[in-house]
């Protein structure tokens, strides 16, 4: 909901659509759901004295709980039958920033991020999330073991006296693992995952700039009846986004996959060289997102694109821009969407982010 966005998510509105295809399907990785294939919405909360939802703490980020809800449940645990488990994680937190990591510091196999599969597992130890990315790890067990899912302190890349506050300190645990005394066996992961052929800035022939800085991008607060910026179909563009604050922020486009060309002029780490929608920003880093926008032209209607620290996107950390066809412009956004009301507030626009 426009402008009430956090408060929803506080409240637990979150969910996760898994999609596959036949290539994902071809591939012989754990997919029997609720078995060897669990989804993990992660959601930190703070309770007052009866029970109900609180605010509680805020940093910069937003608001920090200090309990972790998986699925809706507290302290939850899950009892494992094979000895490979994939875990489908989405950080449904308004603000705090994951890593997570098993309590015993063994690695797994990151298979996939925002939007689909990797090119071949990567072996990690520990993978940070900021609200709304995703990333799906496969767990081997050992029978009879119990490991932890835990978040350990996130590198935030602020100054220390800021991590704090910012929850750039906690270490919460998430999701225990038990394993049976006895485990079916599924195999190892493919070392061959998707076809992920990166591109290069000679990819592109547009490149527009972002600047976050407070809770403005390009020094503008969201306007629901203005267009931004113009992209025509078919074309591949640069967006070079920059966070010009020593505090965190993060950046989610509508409408397509990007991959992360360059962060600070460099090459990405594995963790960020597929396809993503969602990245996030450490302060006074540049990060070039690449993307090609193939469908969905209307000149009429817009798409977002938004820092997804909740509390800053419902300040107004939002821009809006229109696919059109070659030769077209910008249209009207139609009265019924650019419309506000006599608070001041926007219309109820509802928002489905893409979840793969």
């Amino acid at each position: 909901m426009h402008e009430e966005t956090e408060d929803h998510v506080e409240k637990g509105l979150a969910g996760m659509v898994i999609l596959s295809d036949e290539k994902e399907r071809g591939l012989a990785l754990p997919r029997e759901y609720g078995v060897d294939d669990i989804p993990v919405i992660v959601q930190d909360k703070r309770f007052d004295d009866d029970g109900q939802f609180t605010t509680g703490t805020r940093g910069f980020i937003g608001p920090i709980g200090d309990q972790v809800l998986v699925n809706g449940t507290l302290a939850p645990f899950l009892d494992v039958s094979t000895d490979v488990v994939r875990l489908r994680l989405l950080n449904a937190s308004s603000a705090r920033i994951y890593d997570f990591a098993l309590d015993d510091a063994r690695e797994f196999a990151l298979i996939a991020t925002d939007g689909g599969l990797l090119g071949k597992a990567v072996p990690k130890d520990a993978i940070r999330l900021s609200p709304g990315e995703r990333a799906e790890i496969v767990v081997s067990l050992s029978p009879g073991e119990k490991v932890t899912l835990r978040s350990t302190p996130p590198d935030l890349g602020v100054p220390q006296p800021l991590s704090a506050p910012n929850a750039g300190e906690d270490t919460l645990d998430v999701l225990q693992l038990r394993a049976a005394e006895e485990l079916r066996a599924l195999g190892a992961v493919p070392i061959k995952l998707a076809e992920v052929t990166r591109m290069t800035g000679r990819d592109a022939a547009v490149t527009h700039s972002f600047t976050l800085d407070g809770t403005q991008i390009n020094q503008r607060k969201m306007d629901i009846g203005r267009i931004d910026e113009v992209v025509e179909m078919g074309s591949t563009e640069i967006w070079s986004v920059h966070n010009n604050m020593s505090m965190p922020h993060s950046f989610h486009v509508h409408d397509v996959q990007f991959q992360v060309l360059t962060i600070d002029g460099r090459e990405p780490p594995p963790e960020l060289a597929g396809w993503k929608d969602t990245v996030y920003l450490e302060p006074n880093g540049v990060y070039r997102l690449i993307m090609t926008f193939t469908d969905y032209a209307d000149r009429n209607h817009p798409y977002m694109y938004h820092c997804h620290l909740l509390a800053h996107e419902d300040d107004g950390m939002m821009g809006q821009f229109v696919v059109v066809r070659p030769g077209q412009t910008a249209g009207d956004i139609p009265t019924s969407h650019a419309a506000t009301s006599t608070t001041g507030r926007g219309p109820r626009i509802q928002e489905l982010h893409h979840v793969h």
